[in-house]
């Protein structure tokens, strides 16, 4: 099988734009409107990055777009301080990269930075337990997630420090008492682990909410679901999945190839 994690672009890049770039935009763009799609967005907050391949630039959103409304071409381009580096009529929210460009700055893995502030993310990020392993979906991310403590709105640019150091090598970030993050080597990795996350949290709150006394998985098989999933998880999700639900938005508006 082929290891790219889209589609060729059916749209040509604009004038001087590497196609690097724009397969990127298109993976992206496709990204916000999946996060869309799944009732994951916050109106025109958080955020979506990718590295602009061979690049120290940044994509994001352009600020004051919804998610269900960006475009490969709408995205804003920017480097690490969250400035913008090409003309765009849209503006960007520096304080909001402030996450991202820790993740980014730290990590040569880290080419796309997922963060979310969606209800059952929060939720569970506001458990002292943190991502329980109660389902098979929460195994897969065993061991893989790590926690930050909130310090408030991220504009104090001396969190990033932190933020990476609580990080470390994880993929999957509970920012407590805010939301969720993940990081990828590819847009469809930071999504489909995102996706991950989300259905546990969400599953978590859902089966805490029911009352009932809740059953613990054998001992030892958290360990063992993660390191099986590990195995597979990254190239069937590009290989696969996003393919897959690439094709449902081509079905449902391809507009964000655009």
């Amino acid at each position: 099988m082929s290891s790219r994690s889209t589609p060729e672009p059916t749209s040509t890049p604009p004038a001087g734009m590497p196609a690097g770039e724009w397969a990127m935009r298109i993976d992206l763009a496709a990204a916000y409107r999946l996060v869309a799609l799944h009732g994951w967005d916050d109106l025109i907050f958080t955020h979506l990055s990718a590295r602009v391949p061979d690049s120290d630039h940044f994509l994001i959103n352009p600020y004051g777009q919804l998610f269900e409304e960006i475009t490969a071409s709408s995205l804003v381009k920017i480097d690490v301080d969250g400035n913008k580096v090409d003309d765009s009529p849209y503006g960007v929210n520096p304080a909001g990269f402030t996450i991202h460009s820790a993740v980014h700055r730290a990590r040569a893995d880290a080419h796309c930075v997922v963060h979310l502030h969606t209800i059952h993310g929060q939720a569970v990020s506001a458990q002292k337990t943190g991502l329980l392993p109660l389902t098979q979906t929460a195994m897969i991310l065993h061991g893989d997630v790590a926690y930050h403590d909130y310090e408030g709105i991220a504009e104090d640019l001396a969190e990033r420090e932190r933020i990476v150091r609580d990080l470390g090598d994880k993929h999957v970030l509970m920012l407590r008492n805010h939301g969720t993050l993940t990081v990828g080597e590819t847009v469809s990795d930071a999504w489909l682990r995102m996706y991950q996350l989300e259905r546990a949290c969400e599953a978590q709150v859902a089966a805490m909410a029911g009352g009932a006394i809740l059953n613990d998985a054998p001992g030892g098989t958290a360990e063992k679901t993660a390191a099986l999933a590990s195995a597979g998880i990254v190239s069937v999700g590009r290989e696969l999945a996003w393919p897959a639900l690439m094709r449902r938005l081509d079905r449902l508006d391809p507009s964000y190839r655009q």
